[in-house]
């Protein structure tokens, strides 16, 4: 499977498959942090990877840290 692209708020995120894990595994592009995801179906990549982005903003926003998109 090709990576698989979702845009939400700015950000980018990318979706791949592992075959060794069965299972979808994502990530915010793009910032100095690592941040990601996992999902078990391609169908829930694009509501966890929104959620993430909330998160990121969120726990951002909590430690006085700018943001970068």
């Amino acid at each position: 499977m090709d990576a698989k692209y979702h845009h939400y708020k700015g950000y980018i995120g990318v979706v791949e498959y592992s075959n060794e894990d069965s299972i979808f595994h994502g990530k915010i592009l793009d910032i100095e942090d690592l941040v990601t995801f996992e999902a078990e179906s391609l169908a829930e990549t694009e509501k966890l990877f929104e959620d993430t982005v909330d998160d990121y903003l969120e726990t951002c926003k909590e430690l006085g840290k700018e943001f970068k998109k």
